[in-house]
């Protein structure tokens, strides 16, 4: 069975960095879509950054030129997060799709102060 586990979340100050990490356990086939999501408390989860087929990504507007998704490893999926905001804020969920399967990790909390 496929799980994903994020790390890398905590509190940091505004203007302050984070590094999310996202690992996959288990067989797991090709890989067609990597993606980082995120759910701030009493908002609908919302989409931040996509990379399709380990090559093209894109950015949520709020987020663009601040957040980099990247790929270091078959399993493995990035984002790192600079100038942060406290609207950053929020739980944050990596995701990997591909024919037949669609996983979700359970999540890691990032949280910006002012």
């Amino acid at each position: 069975q496929v799980q994903l586990v994020e790390s890398g979340g905590g509190l940091v100050q505004a203007g302050g960095s984070l590094r999310l990490s996202c690992a996959a356990s288990g067989s797991i086939g090709n890989i067609n879509t990597m993606g980082w999501y995120r759910q701030a408390p009493g908002k609908e989860r919302e989409w931040v950054a996509i990379l399709i087929s380990g090559a093209n990504s894109n950015y949520a507007d709020s987020v663009k030129g601040r957040f980099t998704i990247s790929r270091e490893a078959k399993n493995m999926v990035y984002l790192q997060m600079n100038s942060l905001k406290p609207e950053d804020t929020g739980v944050y969920y990596c995701r990997f799709a591909g024919l037949g399967y669609d996983y979700w990790g359970q999540g890691t909390q990032v949280t910006v102060s002012s």
